[in-house]
């Protein structure tokens, strides 16, 4: 082995490792660039009739394909009385999951009248499951891990919003 060898096995290394680098840079970079600012997201109040009265909400409406794509994908803290409504077009079969979102979350599926049909509660950060009931919903509403809880909220409970008849 010649005195050079090594050398040049340290500089192809030293590369190979810049390389994978920047390129991990470039992606996070380009990654930041399509995230939505939730102040672009149009705002709204909510409250919910629940067995401990009414419950008031200011919450992020995610009303197109890119708001609910992301939704509160990347957030890192969510107070109490803040939470991001999806509403679809129509009622539909409506499934969620926890990619990218770093807070645990409820989520309260809403029928076109505005009645909780149904509550995943305290989802898992990060997590790839799939949760939604089986029937059709025209909203879901998340919030704080463990909120629903913590005000009486529960399955059948109404959901005033002007996006419910």
């Amino acid at each position: 082995m010649s005195p050079s060898t090594p050398h040049r096995y340290f500089l192809s290394m030293l590369t190979g490792i810049l390389l994978s680098t920047l390129t991990a840079l470039a992606s996070g970079v380009a990654h930041s660039e399509n995230v939505l600012d939730l102040a672009s997201f149009p705002r709204s109040k909510l409250t919910i009739e629940s067995s401990q009265g009414s419950q008031a909400f200011d919450v992020w409406i995610a009303d197109d394909e890119d708001r609910q794509r992301q939704g509160l994908m990347y957030v890192r803290d969510l107070p109490a009385s803040q939470g991001m409504l999806f509403v679809n077009p129509q009622p539909r079969p409506s499934s969620f999951w926890m990619k990218n979102t770093y807070i645990p979350l409820d989520m309260l599926f809403i029928d076109a009248r505005g009645k909780i049909i149904a509550i995943f509660a305290d989802r898992k950060p990060l997590s790839l499951t799939p949760v939604g009931p089986s029937a059709p919903v025209l909203a879901i509403l998340e919030l704080r891990g463990g909120e629903a809880a913590a005000r009486g909220i529960r399955k059948g409970d109404r959901v005033i919003h002007p996006a419910f008849r």
